[in-house]
């Protein structure tokens, strides 16, 4: 069997674990080829730094793209998330019709974290990745990116079980595409993701341990988790409780260390984790 290959549209950030400095380890520690078409390159992360450099990489993504097209070039996903312009929705847009062949496509709406949306996404760019995640067969949101796709106001969102179940349906246009809903939290103590599973039709929580802090990129590593898993032929439900588990002990090690929020989670002495078999992601950690 030939190793599976996804193209990473994400972008780069120097410093702070996020987008493609996650994607690349964590897909490669999975056996997947990751092939990265860069967005914008930022000095580092745009949440917790100020006076951070920002380079729009929009002009290069279609000569990337028309490049590869003209190998005859296929990808077993096209995953996309954080985007720096309103012109790369378009851009995505074609990558994913030229490229997605019989693969998977995974669609992170990046746009924002804890009731805001990040401060380079405009109210255009929010209605283009909703657009855009309409593309996807799998989309990952947060609470925030999905009352942002639902068109409501963030604290009008239903909780619970009921609502979690509630949102990810309402999300899968009429059960054309999956949904998994990162941070849903069923009790206290508890965090994970709600699953709508298109193939099946079924709607399951994953849930583990709440680490009481909170860290920039575990969005990142959990689509990257998740995106790895698909490809390596998981469930949709499998691949999310193997992207729960990874990022608690993730941040399980992050907290431990008391490092600062804004440097993301300490992964990578963890990455042998991901090399275990599809059939038992992770066991040992739950």
């Amino acid at each position: 069997m030939s190793t599976p290959c996804v193209t990473a549209i994400h972008d780069l950030s120097g410093f702070g674990r996020c987008s493609l400095t996650v994607a690349l380890p964590i897909l490669s520690a999975m056996g997947v080829q990751c092939c990265p078409l860069p967005t914008a390159f930022l000095s580092t992360h745009t949440g917790g730094f100020e006076g951070f450099t920002f380079l729009d990489m929009t002009d290069e993504m279609p000569k990337t793209a028309r490049h590869w097209k003209s190998l005859g070039l296929r990808f077993d996903a096209v995953y996309s998330g954080f985007l720096g312009s309103g012109r790369q929705i378009g851009v995505v847009e074609d990558f994913i019709r030229d490229f997605r062949g019989d693969g998977v496509v995974v669609v992170d709406p990046v746009m924002g974290d804890g009731g805001a949306v990040y401060q380079t996404y405009t109210p255009e760019m929010c209605a283009g990745m909703a657009r855009l995640a309409e593309q996807a067969d799998v989309i990952t949101p947060n609470l925030t990116e999905a009352a942002l796709l639902l068109g409501i106001p963030y604290a009008e969102l239903p909780s619970g079980e009921d609502g979690c179940r509630a949102i990810v349906e309402r999300l899968s246009l009429e059960g054309r595409r999956s949904v998994v809903l990162t941070g849903a939290s069923l009790e206290p103590g508890s965090t994970g993701a709600m699953c709508f599973d298109a193939s099946t039709g079924r709607t399951e929580a994953v849930q583990t341990r709440r680490v009481d802090r909170e860290f920039h990129g575990t969005g990142d590593v959990f689509s990257s988790v998740l995106t790895g898993a698909l490809v390596r032929g998981s469930s949709l439900v499998e691949a999310a409780r193997a992207a729960v588990e990874f990022v608690r002990a993730c941040a399980e090690r992050t907290a431990a260390q008391d490092l600062p929020m804004r440097e993301g989670v300490d992964f990578e002495p963890l990455l042998g984790l991901l090399a275990r078999p599809v059939a038992s992601p992770l066991d040992g950690l739950s």
